[in-house]
Order: structure tokens, then C-alpha cells, then sequence
């Protein structure tokens, strides 16, 4: 299991609730097919299929992730290779 997927299946199991890196939560996102916008210190992701937008921002070095969970969650995004569904 690579270190995306071990991120991922603590994410989605709550096992991850404490704020998560910003480049590991961006990175995380970027495999299943969100597209990252940057603009400034934010970086919002979106997908076709998700009616979300996900809005991350530097905290410290720290991104929540239970904005993220939630959205991955609601859409059944739980693969790292875009096999989900």
C-alpha cells in the first residue's frame, strides 16, 4: 500500500482527524482526478461528478481534512487511481 493510499484510508476511516499536511491533502486529491486552481494561498480543487469545491489553505503548514473527508466521502471517491464508482 503507498503512502497516498495509506493517507487516503485513514482520511475516509476518521483515523485522520487531525489537520493533515497541505501538500500531502493537495497531492491526495490531485490522483483521483481534481483538477487543483491556485490562486494566492488557496487551492481549490473541483471534479466533474462533484458539486463541491474543496478550499484549501495553508495553516500553518496544516490543511483540514474533514472538508475533505466529507466530500469524499458524500461522492465515493475512495480509491486513489480514479477506479471509484
Amino acid at each position: 500500500m503507498g503512502r497516498q493510499d495509506k493517507l487516503l484510508a485513514q482520511l475516509l476511516d476518521g483515523r485522520a482527524d487531525a489537520n493533515g499536511g497541505l501538500e500531502a491533502m493537495c497531492g491526495l486529491l490531485r490522483h483521483p482526478g481534481f483538477e487543483e486552481r491556485t490562486r494566492g494561498s488557496h487551492h481549490v480543487f473541483r471534479r466533474s461528478g462533484v458539486e463541491v469545491l474543496i478550499n484549501l489553505q495553508p495553516d500553518s503548514d496544516k490543511a483540514k481534512v474533514h472538508q475533505v473527508r466529507a466530500v469524499l466521502v458524500r461522492y465515493g471517491v475512495t480509491t486513489i487511481e480514479g477506479d471509484e464508482e
